[in-house]
């Protein structure tokens, strides 16, 4: 039963203030800058409330203190995801004040980012237990702690800018999520962790919440704020479980997103302006490429369903 109303308050919070939540970005001016190299087709969605990733985060924390006990890992989760969520708050506020599309300065983010990450180390160091990474479809292995600390930082890090990179299409960041996060429910119901089950369920309800009002065309964006905690609290899940690599493959749509930015930039550089895609992240490849907004939401939607059901039964063989 705590289960299913774990999931379903959230929803209802995110339904019952989301308008008046938008009511309150449009009141103090806080729409979306769009890049001018972006899409064309995106730039009649300037001036669209964002932040809503505020709104999300409130009511996964205060669901989140409703139904999990607070112990040591839950807590561990947010100050780590917390610290994200900050340096997305300050990248949003920046762009909007300013008016223009980039915030704060690639080292200013990733130094917040990093910092975010040395809190779930640390943690990690002190707990002094052994660490198991778990690998779908091959099994658990016990590794050094500076192997474990490699692994978080590349790990919390890295899910927060896949889903930074991820929040470009409306309902694309949240829906992923949501598909992610119930995959991240079943699997930590199958180990019985359910303070780690919980947490999932609440920010899948988030997240469903949320689409009511970024499905496209969007009422609001989530953000910075709001992609960068989501991120932070499914990776720093994902390093204190073991399951990093479960967040791999679960996290696929992810993925993809964020290795076509990785191709796409050198290659630019070091050709002098050839591309290996249209346009990076690779959802905005296919957008150019002729294939509606809403159309490449659902198919990376029903791509990441695929990859998730693959996942869960790698627990099964």
């Amino acid at each position: 039963m705590v289960y299913i109303t774990a999931f379903l308050i959230p929803l209802f919070l995110m339904l019952c203030f989301g308008n008046p939540f938008i009511s309150l970005l449009k009141k103090i001016n806080f729409g979306q800058q769009i890049r001018e190299f972006g899409p064309k087709n995106h730039l009649k969605k300037s001036g669209i409330p964002t932040m809503g990733g505020v709104l999300i985060l409130l009511i996964f924390v205060f669901s989140l203190l409703l139904f999990a006990e607070l112990n040591l890992k839950i807590a561990v989760v947010l100050v780590s995801s917390l610290i994200m969520a900050a340096a997305g708050f300050m990248d949003d506020f920046l762009k909007i004040k300013l008016s223009r599309s980039l915030g704060l300065t690639a080292v200013q983010k990733i130094g917040l980012q990093f910092i975010s990450a040395l809190v779930v180390i640390i943690y990690l160091y002190f707990r002094a237990e052994p660490y198991y990474v778990l690998i779908p479809f091959v099994g658990s292995y016990s590794i050094p702690f500076y192997l474990t600390a490699v692994l978080s930082f590349f790990t919390i890090i890295g899910a927060a800018n896949a889903v930074n990179l991820t929040d470009g299409l409306d309902g694309l960041a949240a829906g992923t999520t949501l598909v992610v996060s119930l995959t991240f429910a079943v699997i930590f119901f199958s180990f019985s962790n359910d303070y780690f089950t919980v947490m999932m369920l609440i920010l899948a309800g988030s997240c469903l919440g949320f689409l009511w009002f970024n499905g496209n065309p969007a009422q609001v964006f989530m953000g910075d704020v709001g992609s960068l905690a989501i991120g932070g609290i499914l990776g720093t899940a994902a390093v204190i479980t073991g399951t990093e690599f479960y967040l791999l493959t679960a996290g696929g749509v992810y993925v993809a997103e964020t290795v076509s930015v990785m191709i796409q930039v050198p290659y630019f550089k070091l050709t002098g302006g050839k591309r290996v895609f249209k346009m990076t992240p690779i959802h905005h490849h296919f957008e150019l490429a002729g294939t509606a907004e809403n159309k490449v939401v659902i198919r990376f939607i029903i791509v990441n369903v695929i990859l998730s059901l693959l996942t869960i039964y790698s627990l099964y063989v």
